[in-house]
């Protein structure tokens, strides 16, 4: 996934952990950049499959 800031590009696991005292912890899906910290909605399923396909035809 790529930053909505900065524009860093990284894998949804590589994302920093939330913030365990927000009150919306147990619901919120934003993922942290791991570079910034700018929290980012996570990555529509249909962008991440053409971002793998794209990945492994130019591989």
């Amino acid at each position: 996934m790529k930053c909505g800031f900065c524009g860093f590009e990284f894998e949804e696991g590589e994302a920093n952990s939330g913030c365990k005292s927000c009150p919306m912890s147990s619901g919120c899906r934003m993922i942290k950049c791991p570079r910034c910290n700018y929290e980012n909605p996570p990555e529509p399923r249909l962008v991440r499959k053409i971002r793998n396909i794209i990945k492994k035809s130019g591989s």
